[in-house]
């Protein structure tokens, strides 16, 4: 059975990309941090649906031991496959308020985490012999700012640039890397996870509402399919078509000339 680890999968995005890789026949590594009942309740899903599973806690705060934690999944589940580096978190303040603490700490979980997680599971995939897929969840902002966001939109920019330069270098040994940005996403992060997305309203995103969990699921569970294998070092957002505001709320104006 091949083998998923999953980080921060105890809810939202990572609950449901555990659930959907389980799905697809993965036996699944689970991680926590605070939400242990949380971990508890992705692992009984998993479990009850005829999957194998195994829940650790993570703690991206401890670096660099906290990545023992991906060799203790592997030694667990008999390997690693497939690499989600989906945990992180954010401290929202204006750039002249934010605090060196707040900013260290932001990019300690979201870049530093995801460099000594993904370094690990990368490591075991090169000595087992056969390739696999890491995919870093980033975020829409990976690509555009974010009010009073500094340290969440440095980190996400900088895991971007690391999934390429991870892409480059793990090609010739067969591990294809991406990063799944999502956008507005109804979960505890975005402070509407039982939301009915069919029944939201966005006025700021093309499609009219927010994204559910499953469906960014569903994408990093094409990334970890065989009809897959070529997809490397891109970054694939799903996010409603927000990053086409951008280009919708431009009004031309005239252009001075220049003299030269």
């Amino acid at each position: 059975m091949p083998v998923a680890i999953v980080t921060g999968s105890d809810s939202g995005i990572g609950k449901a990309i555990a659930v959907a890789l389980a799905g697809d026949g993965f036996a699944v590594g689970v991680t926590w941090h605070d939400d242990e009942a949380g971990g508890l309740a992705t692992v009984r899903e998993i479990d009850a649906a005829g999957g194998r599973s195994e829940l650790r806690r993570l703690d991206l705060t401890d670096l660099p031991e906290a990545a023992d934690v991906i060799d203790e999944l592997a030694e667990a589940l008999g390997g690693v496959d497939v690499f989600v580096n989906n945990a992180g978190m954010s401290r929202r303040a204006p750039f002249l308020e934010l605090t060196y603490d707040d900013w260290r700490e932001t990019l300690a979980v979201d870049l530093d985490g995801a460099f000594v997680c993904a370094q690990r599971a990368a490591r075991r995939m090169v000595a087992q012999g056969r390739g696999g897929r890491i995919v870093n969840i980033t975020s829409v902002h990976e690509h555009i700012a974010l009010p009073d966001s500094a340290a969440y939109v440095a980190a996400k920019h900088g895991l971007g640039g690391l999934t390429k330069q991870m892409a480059y270098e793990l090609a010739p040994h067969g591990i294809a890397v991406n990063a799944v940005a999502p956008g507005e996403i109804a979960t505890p992060m975005t402070g509407n996870e039982n939301a009915n997305v069919e029944q939201e309203s966005r006025e700021g995103i093309p499609l009219g509402r927010p994204g559910d969990a499953r469906e960014v699921a569903s994408l990093v569970s094409w990334l970890a399919s065989p009809g897959a294998a070529y997809a490397t070092g891109h970054s694939f957002v799903v996010d409603g078509g927000l990053t086409l505001m951008a280009v919708g709320e431009h009004k031309a104006r005239p252009i001075a000339p220049v003299r030269i």
